[in-house]
């Protein structure tokens, strides 16, 4: 496998946000039409076999089409439609029940008769679910009555008639309308909302296309393959290839879309978000405005690509978002950022460099520290051989030179929040640490497997090294981080990563159907799979810390190992490598200081209360309708959150009334930054004790 492809290959991902003109979605040229059926064309027929031909050829899985997977694909394509059950009935259902074991054929003749139908079927139900809002929210709720609500029905079974269905969703009106009331708003305030939120949903599906359709549904047979293989249909297509490109104008933050919902799935280093704090991965986007009085437009149910459109806007203008935040969980209260839009560019995303100085144990320490948001590489300068193109490994290499000069005594290199990127950097970054060997394995679909190994006999910095991570760092992090941990080269401190271990390719259909009428869309599909130089993949798995910091997500809430048809870990051979030296009798000694050291920090266990919090909050899955109950767990939430923000503004010296640096600290400045302070004394503590 070449490695210029692996190294466009790392930065695929799913869809990203970033700008152009902002369109009122809703306002398309598609006909708004309530009974009309959608139908596919032969079109969509042959791409979808193109589709399975690229998988049975190219994907690393090579899934075959039988009766078991399409027992998944029926589940999937319904969850796709109606994830928390509140539309299709139980009658639905068996309905279409008999061909739950067909959809395997389906797939392999392009029959696309039956998954659109249920689509149809769809659209009627959501027809008559607006209907029923409507008459609801015409009378207030009696919010004095000890009514509860569960959110989230994946396990429940489907409403055997419309009475039952009914119920559910006036719980879940009720519910919605008294989350807006606790803002500060009426009832009929928050009835306008509603009704405007599902009005607006309504008209979404309403514009539906074939290829709308299509594309849901052969996305809920991809997603079955593995999470990372995605159908892009035209439109998408070019949302994609707007995101690939270096130089862009947006808020800088990747998307997904989870059920009903816009999810943020990484933060762009360098853009908007990023510099404003303001969002974070897995915070819910539920509603956009233009400007700063522009109308808050509800995007609860739309789909991925028409919230794209009103988010994106020229450098310079103002977007305001409303989000709930992730670590709140399902009661989240929502609340309003406001980001200006802007260029981001590869200079912004660069490496940067600072000195970290601190006494400890009766020494004068003086730490250099790299904070690396991406593996970033000039992918065209590298084609025309500029002499000056730019790359991560040539700016960590020039900002390590002028720390050595500052005479540091030990360098961090904080790769958290790195979602990945160039494979080659990854491989060249390591070798700036030790001397020529093997730093990836990489297998291909073919059971072939390519060692990348570092060709530089030469070590360019020797001195003491650690390595901080978290559960954001993500692929060519994972392969950095793993090598200087195999070769004993450093500490490997923080969270355990995502363990993303999987190699991705894009197909262009177009190229296959010759069809000069109808532009077709892309297939990214899974390729190849990441091993550690040990025989260990990363997949699932991850790098686990030599010294483990407590993280705001489990494995099983965010992460590789949380998406159910990822695939699995495994592991083949060991590569013949030298470790540099054994930390395996240092990392005990290490992890009984910071232990002692945490026990007493007051910072320490406010963060790790804070954490538990959180956490305890996403356990909750059932809610008080009662107004008085929800009121008084607003208020204790928020007064605990204020004692502990107001804490440690006062441990940090930050003022009460300036304390937006408080409320993130893992991408704050160092002097609000624990997880750096703490590694800074991890190596601290290593350098002291004269290993290697």
């Amino acid at each position: 496998m070449k490695k210029n492809l692996l190294i466009i290959l790392l930065i695929i991902n799913s869809a990203f946000l970033f700008g152009q003109n902002p369109e009122l979605v809703l306002k398309k040229d598609h006909k708004i039409d309530s009974t009309k059926i959608i139908i596919p064309d032969e079109f969509y027929k042959r791409e979808e076999q193109v589709i399975i031909q690229l998988l049975n050829f190219y994907h690393y899985k090579k899934q075959p089409l039988n009766d078991s997977l399409s027992s998944q694909i029926f589940d999937e394509y319904l969850k796709s439609l109606d994830f928390n059950k509140s539309y299709f009935l139980k009658s639905d259902i068996q309905k279409f029940e008999v061909f739950r074991n067909n959809f395997d054929d389906f797939l392999r003749e392009g029959n696309l008769e039956i998954p659109f139908s249920i689509f149809n079927l769809f659209k009627k139900r959501v027809n008559e679910r607006i209907e029923y809002i409507k008459s609801t929210l015409k009378n207030e709720f009696d919010f004095s009555i000890n009514e509860t609500y569960k959110p989230d029905r994946e396990k429940e079974d489907w409403a055997k008639d419309e009475k039952e269905l009914n119920e559910l969703w006036r719980l879940r009106l009720k519910n919605e309308a008294l989350g807006i009331i606790l803002t500060g708003k009426d009832f009929q305030k928050a009835a306008s909302d509603l009704l405007k939120r599902y009005q607006n949903f309504h008209k979404v599906i309403l514009q539906y296309e074939a290829e709308d359709v299509f594309s849901i549904y052969i996305n809920s047979f991809l997603q079955i393959i593995d999470p990372h293989t995605d159908y892009f249909s035209p439109v998408n297509s070019d949302n994609f290839n707007i995101s690939m490109r270096l130089s862009l104008e947006g808020i800088g933050a990747q998307l997904r879309q989870e059920g009903d919902y816009t999810v943020v799935a990484s933060i762009v280093p360098g853009g908007p978000a990023a510099k404003s704090k303001l969002l974070n991965e897995e915070d819910k986007i539920i509603g956009v405005a233009q400007g700063e009085d522009g109308e808050m437009v509800d995007v609860i149910g739309w789909r991925l690509d028409d919230t794209i459109q009103l988010i994106r806007g020229k450098k310079g203008t103002v977007v305001r978002l409303l989000i709930l935040k992730k670590e709140e969980g399902d009661n989240a209260i929502p609340r309003e950022i406001k980001l200006t839009r802007d260029q981001i560019k590869l200079e912004e995303q660069a490496a940067k460099s600072e000195i970290l100085n601190f006494d400890h144990e009766g020494k004068n320490f003086k730490l250099g520290v790299i904070k690396l948001p991406s593996f970033y590489t000039d992918f065209e300068g590298q084609r025309l051989n500029k002499p000056d193109y730019k790359s991560t490994t040539r700016d960590v290499k020039n900002l390590i030179e002028k720390l050595k000069q500052e005479k540091i005594d030990g360098l961090l290199i904080d790769l958290r929040g790195n979602g990945g990127g160039s494979l080659q950097e990854a491989i060249q970054l390591t070798g700036l640490f030790i001397k020529e060997g093997p730093v990836v394995q990489v297998r291909n679909s073919n059971n072939i497997i390519e060692v990348n190994r570092d060709p530089d006999p030469s070590i360019f910095y020797d001195g003491p090294l650690a390595v901080i991570i978290d559960r954001f760092s993500a692929s060519a992090s994972e392969i950095f981080s793993a090598a200087i941990q195999d070769y004993g080269r450093g500490l490997i401190i923080g969270e355990k990563t995502y363990g993303k271990g999987t190699v991705q390719n894009l197909y262009d259909l177009g190229m296959m159907i010759r069809n000069n009428e109808r532009k077709a869309g892309q297939l990214k599909l899974t390729q190849a799979k990441f091993y550690r130089i040990n025989g260990s993949s990363t997949q699932r798995k991850g790098v686990t810390p030599d010294i483990q910091f407590p993280s705001q997500y489990d494995e099983d809430e965010f992460g590789e190992s949380s998406r159910t048809s990822a695939l699995p870990w495994d592991q083949i051979n060991t590569t013949e490598f030298s470790k540099y030296m054994d930390l395996s009798k240092v990392i005990p000694l290490l992890s009984k200081k910071h232990e002692q050291r945490t026990k007493k920090d007051v910072e320490y266990q406010l963060i790790v209360e804070e954490i538990n919090e959180n956490k305890l909050a996403r356990k909750q899955k059932e809610f008080s309708l009662n107004i008085e109950i929800r009121k008084a767990q607003k208020e204790e939430a928020e007064a605990k959150k204020k004692k502990r923000d107001d804490e440690k503004a006062k441990l940090l010296g930050i003022k009460i009334e300036d304390k937006k640096e408080v409320d993130n600290p893992n991408q704050n400045s160092t002097k609000s930054d624990y997880q750096l302070k703490e590694s800074g004394k991890i190596l601290a503590d290593f350098i002291l004790a004269k290993v290697g």
